[in-house]
């Protein structure tokens, strides 16, 4: 992107391999359908803003001539204006770009979600969508639709919240805020889970260091760290509260003889954790 923009995100190595590190516990496996419902949902974004853009017909040659010519007015911006295939910044800031004076003095707080829809460019968009099935599918389908759409949504909005408190001279755009806040729900989803873990310390070895890489990421220059670390910490505090799971051998309880003595369902740990969370966030 052009020098005064911030695009959040940019790989597409956000994958999650502690999976091969849990202990079945027979809970119900969801099916997947809201994660590909973002994913068409981002796309379709994407292609009205080229649209609204409109290279062919805006592009004044300033900074050379619009790329993909043949594509009408969804070709894209010159390369020097835009390295990653996509809109101008009028384009994006015009479409909901996250700014920190329009939200302050202009009062348009909307742009703290409307930002999480856009990209910088095709492959801007593409980075954070195979990044966002890799990981967002998976989870769904152990915690069901309603916890990672909580999860993802809420995620990205303090992603934004950080990153407007920060980042007040450039335009931001991008859904890896709400990325980065599964990747810290998987987080603390193991730390509360940590019993019925076969491989603890592999599993949380994996995530850190998936975790790392792409944090990493944000040192790449006009990459929105801001809203990394605020999705982040957002996912990961709603992580002990919304991935709770009942301690191993508790849904085999039916199974037990009437005088046998029953597990309680979660742990004294889990109890603290959901709570220190509960008000880090109230708080926050």
């Amino acid at each position: 992107m052009a020098s005064n923009d911030l695009e959040r995100g940019g790989k597409n190595n956000r994958i999650n391999n502690s999976s091969a590190y849990y202990v079945e516990t027979g809970d119900k496996q969801w099916t997947s359908w809201l994660i590909p419902m973002f994913v068409v949902a981002n796309v379709a974004v994407f292609i009205v803003t080229m649209y609204v853009n409109n290279c062919s017909h805006n592009n004044n040659n300033s900074q050379g001539a619009c790329v993909a010519k043949f594509l009408g007015r969804f070709s894209f911006q010159p390369l020097k204006e835009n390295p990653l295939f996509g809109p101008s910044s009028d384009t994006l800031e015009k479409l909901g770009a996250l700014e920190w004076t329009k939200v302050v003095h202009g009062h348009q707080g909307w742009r703290l979600i409307t930002c999480n829809w856009l990209h910088a460019g095709v492959i801007h968009l593409l980075a954070n969508m195979l990044s966002l099935v890799f990981i967002g599918i998976r989870l769904e389908q152990q915690f069901g639709f309603v916890r990672v759409g909580i999860l993802y949504l809420l995620s990205g909005f303090g992603g934004s919240i950080l990153s407007s408190l920060f980042i007040q001279h450039n335009i931001s755009v991008g859904a890896s805020g709400a990325l980065f806040g599964l990747l810290g729900a998987m987080l603390s989803e193991l730390l509360t889970n940590w019993t019925i873990y076969a491989n603890k310390a592999a599993a949380l070895l994996t995530l850190v260091v998936i975790i790392a890489i792409n944090l990493a990421v944000g040192i790449l220059p006009h990459v929105d760290n801001f809203a990394h670390i605020g999705g982040f910490l957002t996912g990961f505090l709603l992580g002990f509260i919304l991935l709770l799971r009942p301690q191993f051998g508790w849904s085999e309880r039916q199974h037990l003889p009437a005088h046998a003595r029953v597990k309680s369902k979660h742990k004294a740990y889990q109890y603290v954790l959901w709570l220190a969370s509960m008000v880090l966030l109230i708080v926050g």
